[in-house]
């Protein structure tokens, strides 16, 4: 749609109401359907030069892509009628005079542009709320750059101000038992909604609100109903408003939605009213109350993103799309397809399927980060689970199992890194792969923040949590000359969905330079997802103006939230601090103190000013915890309440625990556990200076890991596991007696490989003092000292030099087997392989 000149004045009020819908400035607006919207993509300039550095930054960082007429050019240029001439072509000096006064250098998402976006205006990407944040985030990285280029040192800087006071109000929460539901709203379900949200129906849909059972049936109805104004709940909206599954109450053969959803809200309205409010109690010495969503947005905090090129926050929250909010071109948009839910405070569940992008778009990967030749990849993840083998896919720019340049995978408790290179080369599928020591276990299934870099100098590397893992990359350094720019960058799975991983992106990044270590750590400390600042008001009882303790709070999933490092502060620099104590503090959470994640309930402090710092205050504690939504984040008012604050005391007495149930008398559990799987890898290799890496140990290992115990219970223990064992043990020794580990043999054994070469089996062997050359190194290695029960080491030591004298006797033929080296080497091979796969190394 094209903004229109120059036409009569009698057609201009209607013509002015439908232009201003897509062009104008109304908090009402609507998109352009992007399908629809015309213009070329490309805007030209050949005014006048930028007159500053700073206008250049903008028009490199902003103009250039908001002035398209398929952009903000169709309205907001010369000859459009937007109010703000912020993309005029004639003169970008003038442009840049208009623009500054509708964006916040030092806050670029407080922007009125991004602002107007995320309301709904104009949005290139689509009509809807999903749409816009995406537009909105996207202009805000361009506010961004703008602020960096320029060399204001703004973008990310957080400021404080005030927040609107109240004082906590009243609310109801469900009562712990279903007796009351089930005398009021449950007869009403399970007359009218049992045809389909019932676990026995033909037609089941969950939730199953209309269960039989009113224990099942409550569960799942409590986030249907509201307490505080039952005419909001869901139950009565969906027949009320959207006309779903309404009844005949007056038999007159016509359904009734509007007297079927009174009869809903009635039912509500009965069980709200029998449950008393909450409210806080007189004498408390508590805060004011806030909602999360009157804190201030913390989000991004000061994070380093100089160089990325693709982003994905997760903040649409709903729809089949993931938008690459980097505002690099191609916009490397993700499509999920499977089981994928979106996650509250920003991010995507992937229970299977996958989030896929575009061949097209994600060749941009390949032109930049081959161009540049290194790289880096960070996320923040959540692995479902540490069972997850063969490299589940993570983040992969693949074709299939065969063939990438780049995965970031998970084999149980290891993080994988597989890519191609060349000079030196790995081969087309990213191998040899750079993994996490298993032993180390620095894969768990918790938010963890994961970072790939690679650059020729260094190679791959990996830090989890801002620390570096200290992995060796098997292949050192190398370049990306032998990127294919036909693979696709994929989420959760490979193109092929045969590498399914199961766990939650927060947040993923691709830049293109290899982040420093300062880097990695700077942005780790940052955090992620949707994070608040929340301002608990408590001058009442510091006797300071605008004084406060503050939270970072934010939604720890979809059923919490995490509050964060309290802290006091007042927010006048100038302010006077005297000391004095803060104890006993807790959360409140409508109308009530928190039932459980009351971490600073022991807290005793001193709010002093030799340890307030003006600005940021002081730091009460450096706990988190994490308390349970009740009515979610639009919904949910919290306070803080005190036994001691200042000179104000309400010391709370804090009831009675209950009497521990008696314990179940439960057989006694043995004393005695299994190494795992991993744990059985690490110790061999420990034991023999055999790297887990070394070829030929880990193709056995990857071969029958599976078959190895998972669990330390000796219950468990299966003859299955002890055949596993003992093919890692001969293939261990195997490698120690081939000098392929840290340790030579030599070294290992003393005396024995003399001039690196044993006797022969004959006369090598034919002595106590000889026999005990090889037995005697490998006992000490393998069993441990100082334990109350362990093997005998002299009955070990007649077991082995026994096996020695067995496996010494002539083969007979021309040549007797036992009159080459060889077979002093194979003999010592399997002496080893029966003590390192015995029960001294397995047991613990």
């Amino acid at each position: 749609m094209k903004c229109i000149h120059g036409l009569p004045r009698l057609f201009l009020p209607a013509l002015l109401a439908l232009l201003l819908a897509g062009c104008g400035g109304g908090a009402d607006t609507v998109s352009i359907d992007p399908a629809t919207r015309s213009g070329t993509g490309v805007s030209t300039y050949s005014g006048p030069a930028p007159a500053t550095a700073d206008v250049q930054a903008f028009k490199l960082n902003l103009w250039d892509n908001l002035s398209p007429d398929n952009r903000c050019g169709q309205c907001h240029a010369i000859g459009g009628i937007g109010p703000t001439k912020f993309v005029r072509r004639d003169d970008i000096n003038e442009a840049y005079a208009a623009a500054v006064t509708i964006v916040d250098l030092a806050l670029p998402d407080n922007s009125a542009m991004v602002s107007k976006v995320a309301g709904g205006h104009n949005c290139w990407l689509g009509n809807g709320p999903a749409e816009w944040q995406a537009c909105a985030d996207i202009i805000t990285t361009w506010i961004a750059n703008w602020a960096g280029s320029a060399g204001s040192g703004a973008g990310n800087v957080i400021t404080l101000t005030a927040p609107a006071l109240r004082d906590p109000g009243t609310s109801k929460t469900f009562p712990a038992g279903s007796a009351l539901f089930a005398s009021t709203v449950h007869p009403v379900l399970t007359a009218h909604c049992a045809g389909c949200h019932t676990e026995s129906s033909q037609n089941a849909q969950s939730p199953f609100f209309a269960n039989s059972d009113p224990d099942s049936a409550y569960a799942y109805a409590q986030p249907k109903m509201d307490l505080d104004n039952p005419a909001n709940s869901r139950f009565v909206v969906r027949l009320r408003d959207e006309f779903h599954n309404c009844w005949d109450p007056n038999n007159t053969g016509n359904t009734d939605c509007a007297a079927s959803a009174a009869i809903m809200q009635a039912a509500i309205t009965a069980f709200a009213d029998s449950i008393t409010p909450d409210s806080v109690p007189p004498g408390t010495l508590n805060s004011k109350a806030m909602t999360l969503l009157d804190g201030i947005v913390a989000s991004g905090g000061n994070r380093y993103e100089d160089n990325v090129i693709a982003l994905y926050q997760f903040k649409e929250g709903t729809g089949s799309t993931a938008y690459d909010t980097s505002g690099v071109a191609p916009a490397m948009d993700l499509t999920l397809s499977g089981d994928i839910d979106w996650v509250g405070g920003w991010g995507i569940q992937i229970n299977s399927g996958r989030a896929q992008a575009l061949t097209a778009t994600s060749r941009k990967l390949y032109d930049q980060l081959r161009a540049s030749g290194e790289y880096s990849i960070e996320a923040w993840v959540v692995p479902a689970n540490v069972s997850q083998d063969n490299s589940a896919r993570i983040v992969s720019y693949s074709s299939g199992t065969a063939q990438r340049n780049f995965t970031l995978g998970q084999t149980l408790y290891s993080y994988d890194f597989m890519q191609r290179t060349t000079d030196p080369a790995t081969d087309l599928n990213g191998m040899p792969v750079l993994t996490t020591d298993p032993g180390a276990e620095v894969l768990q299934a918790t938010l963890q923040h994961v970072v790939l870099t690679f650059d020729p100098a260094n190679g791959r590397r990996i830090y989890v949590n801002g620390v570096y893992t200290g992995d060796p990359d098997p292949v050192a350094g190398g370049n990306l000359t032998n990127w294919d720019s036909g693979f696709a960058f994929v989420l959760g799975n490979e193109t092929s969905g045969d590498r399914q991983w199961q766990g939650t992106v927060r947040f993923l990044a691709i830049h293109n330079r290899a982040l420093s270590e300062a880097q990695i750590q700077q942005n780790y400390s940052v955090g992620v997802g949707e994070k608040f600042f929340l301002l608990f008001n408590v001058d009442a009882w510091s006797g300071m103006t605008d004084s406060y303790v503050l939270f970072e709070v934010s939604q720890f999933d979809s059923y919490s939230y995490l509050f964060n490092a309290p802290r006091f502060i007042v927010l006048d620099p100038a302010a006077t601090i005297t000391d004095f104590p803060v104890a006993g503090m807790r959360i409140g959470i409508n109308g009530k103190e928190a039932v459980v994640g009351q971490a600073w309930r022991n807290l005793d402090s001193v709010v002093s000013s030799s340890l307030y710092t003006p600005g940021t205050g002081q730091l009460l504690s450096d706990l988190g915890t994490v308390i349970a939504q009740e009515k979610g984040p639009q919904g949910d008012e919290f306070f803080l309440t005190f036994e001691v604050f200042g000179n104000a005391t309400n010391i709370t007495t804090e009831p009675a625990p209950l009497a521990p149930a008696a314990p179940p008398d439960l057989p006694a559990a043995s004393a005695i556990g299994l190494r795992t799987f991993g744990e059985i890898n690490a110790t061999m290799a420990g034991i023999t200076g055999v790297a887990t890496t070394q070829p030929d140990v880990a193709a056995v290992y990857q071969t029958v890991r599976q078959q190895l115990p998972t669990v330390e219970l000796i219950e468990g223990f299966l003859s299955a596991h002890q055949m596993a064992i003992a093919q890692m043990a001969i293939e261990y020794c195997s490698a120690l007696v081939d000098n392929q580990g840290s340790i030579t043999r030599e070294a290992y054994f003393p005396g024995f490989f003399t001039g690196g070469t044993p006797e022969t089996a004959a006369t090598a062997f034919d002595s106590q003092a000889k026999r005990d050359l090889v037995t005697q190194p490998l006992i000490t290695r393998v069993m441990n000292t100082g334990l109350t029960v362990q093997p005998d080491p002299a009955a070990v030591s007649a077991e082995l030099d026994n096996v020695i004298q067995i496996l010494t006797a002539c083969a007979t033929g021309p040549t007797p087997s036992c009159a080459t080296t060889t077979r002093s080497e194979q003999i010592v091979k399997a002496t080893c392989a029966a003590t390192l796969g015995s029960a001294a190394m397995l047991l613990q």
